[in-house]
């Protein structure tokens, strides 16, 4: 699997493109463009009267990008945006229907890697974690201005942390002294909390801190099932969607979006006619989620926890 620009490796490619089959003149949404890489490929498949539409809220990621699709030059438009406000941003480009849609919900390498984004609890920096670096509070403000009990419950809910009562009372108790603002203060931090049997786990002990950080200050859950709603009613019949996700409430997120829209009577059991008059919009192409293969988890280790999930429209 080769390294993309930023060091980004783009994950599950040969499954999106099985499932989301980019033909020949398709018109397709990237609706979390990053580096490209899925964008490349489906530009490679839907030749030169297909048209693809990127969609990302990283200035930086949308840069690379750019460079690296330039030479496909209109049939790749790039799109500063939430994926989340996918059918705002299409129809104020003149697009009410598309063939397929791709969204990878990761946070990618280009992001991880740079320690001025604060997403990475290894590496010194600023404790931001915005993908969009200009829109909305960053970790910092949360961990300066939330109630002891607010933070406990995002620590709980988005990290699944069970120590998230005692690292929101030392997070409390420490911005009383200063104001936490670094990574390495925060991780830190977290760490003292849990002690040295924390640190004989894989993974480093304020991994889910910081995964539940990033998820509150990026809104990552808010809006999923309406996205999947939406790109399903952009869709034209037997057009796709994929979706990939890194965690399981994400995951779980777009499993009901895509049951409910595959859904048909909605009505109690017990009456005797149908009255909803609901049909299903939507075919699940997964009935499981398809995950990477060894040899993709042992050349990205953080492809591992990846989730590929699929429909088609009716």
């Amino acid at each position: 699997m080769p390294v993309e620009a930023g060091g980004h490796r783009t994950v599950l490619l040969q499954e999106t493109l099985r499932l989301v089959r980019p033909r020949a003149g398709a018109t397709v949404v990237d609706a979390t463009l990053g580096p490209g890489g899925h964008a490349e490929a489906l530009l490679d498949s839907i030749g030169s009267a297909g048209r693809l539409y990127g969609i990302d809220r990283d200035p930086a990621a949308l840069a690379l990008a750019r460079r690296r699709l330039a030479r496909f030059g209109d049939r790749f438009s790039a799109i500063h945006g939430d994926y989340r406000d996918l059918l705002e941003l299409l129809r104020a480009r003149g697009v009410h229907a598309v063939d397929a849609i791709v969204a990878d919900l990761g946070v990618s390498s280009l992001q991880l890697d740079d320690p001025a984004r604060g997403f990475a609890l290894r590496l010194e920096g600023p404790l931001d974690m915005r993908m969009d670096p200009g829109a909305g509070p960053t970790a910092a403000d949360l961990v300066a201005t939330l109630p002891e009990a607010e933070i406990a419950s995002i620590l709980f809910r988005f990290g699944e942390e069970r120590r998230a009562r005692a690292i929101a009372r030392a997070i409390v108790g420490a911005r009383r002294e200063r104001p936490l603002e670094t990574t390495r203060e925060l991780a830190e931090l977290v760490a003292g909390v849990l002690g040295p049997a924390a640190r004989r786990y894989r993974i480093h002990p304020a991994t889910r801190t910081f995964q539940a950080l990033r998820i509150a200050v990026n809104r990552e859950l808010e809006g999923l099932d309406r996205f999947v709603h939406d790109a399903a009613s952009l869709l034209r019949p037997g057009g796709r969607i994929a979706v990939i996700s890194f965690h399981s409430l994400e995951d779980r997120a777009v499993k009901r979006a895509l049951r409910d829209l595959a859904a048909r009577c909605v009505c109690p059991p017990e009456a005797p006619v149908c009255t909803c008059g609901k049909v299903s919009l939507v075919r699940i192409l997964t009935s499981r989620p398809i995950r990477p293969t060894d040899d993709e988890t042992r050349d990205n280790p953080r492809a591992r926890s990846a989730r590929l999930r699929a429909g088609e429209r009716q």
